[in-house]
């Protein structure tokens, strides 16, 4: 096992806690890592306020702010979904300040195995997520023992006024998920669908509602795909509060219902749907290692890559 030091706070640095009153600060900071990273702005400020008031994470214990005066140089998170060894982590620094960044990841390394020790874990299983391109030094991330166990692709296309939602074949309908009993349905058929794909965690009706803030959800953007003789087979969830382009959260289709091009018609029917709201352009993230073919799907339907960010791993034994 890889072992480093601790990295000193340098000097006219302070670190503190987050609060959901920094959600602006922190939102600014992300935006400005994004524009060095992927050239625009990406981050919302629902998106981060729903990091910051998630149940998973105290904020007293789990967040970090680090500060070079009264500037806000860097940002992280701790949260734990797994109730196991699995613990996730949301790690951001301007590139001038690496070793705040060593600093803060010796604080969320050491809170990650605090709360698998928790969960009755012996060691603590770290996941990050980075860009390819990212403003952390990958060689002191890879001095402190981690590595790259996974690629995403965030991929992305066009979207015409004139586009149309594709008719759906017979026997097969779509539904939004106006009423409570679609909601679990929802849950239920993309908890089932991504059951066997890396990294999945199991989660509750409630823990998903959490997970996805379901309270500023516009549920006539999820839809569900009925089959006749199969019953409720496929969903997808979409987003339309990003203003860099519509948002495709996440699509599954049951494993029985596969090869019917159920994707494909849930993929069609967003780009249609939000072609008509106006929107000029629509993405997803995808697992290139996917083995449901996810991503040729996605390349035959017109979406590109647009960047690419990589799953970071530290397994750390809990003393």
């Amino acid at each position: 096992m890889t072992t480093t030091h601790p990295t000193p706070l340098p000097p006219g640095l302070t670190v503190r806690p987050a609060t959901l009153g920094d959600a602006e600060a922190v939102c600014a900071l992300l935006n400005e890592i994004d524009v060095l990273e992927v050239g625009r702005s990406e981050t919302e400020l629902g998106e981060v306020q729903a990091d910051l008031k998630h149940p998973d994470a105290d904020l007293e214990r789990d967040s970090w702010l680090v500060f070079d005066g009264d500037r806000l140089v860097a940002y992280g998170l701790v949260w734990d979904e797994s109730g196991g060894e699995r613990v996730d982590m949301d790690h951001y620094t301007l590139p001038d300040h690496q070793l705040g960044a060593l600093h803060l990841f010796d604080l969320m390394e050491a809170r990650a195995a605090e709360r698998a020790a928790a969960n009755g874990a012996d060691r603590a299983v770290v996941h990050l997520h980075l860009n390819i391109a990212p403003t952390l030094d990958l060689d002191a991330l890879r001095g402190r023992g981690w590595r790259t166990v996974r690629r995403y692709h965030v991929m992305a296309r066009p979207l015409s006024p004139a586009e149309l939602p594709p008719t759906p074949p017979p026997g097969v309908t779509l539904r939004a998920c106006t009423a409570e009993p679609d909601r679990r349905t929802a849950h239920a058929l993309l908890q089932t669908s991504f059951a066997d794909h890396f990294d999945f965690q199991p989660r509750t009706y409630e823990q998903w509602l959490d997970d996805i803030d379901a309270e500023n959800v516009d549920w006539s953007l999820v839809w569900i795909a009925h089959v006749d003789g199969l019953g409720d087979v496929a969903a997808l969830r979409s987003r339309n509060d990003r203003s860099a382009m519509a948002w495709i959260a996440s699509i599954g289709v049951l494993r029985e219902a596969r090869g019917r091009g159920l994707g494909s018609l849930l993929l069609g029917h967003a780009f249609g749907h939000y072609a008509a709201l106006g929107r000029d352009r629509i993405g997803l993230g995808v697992d290139t290692d996917n083995s449901t073919g996810a991503l040729a799907l996605y390349e035959r339907h017109g979406m590109k890559l647009d960047f690419a960010v990589d799953t970071w791993e530290l397994v750390r034994p809990v003393r």
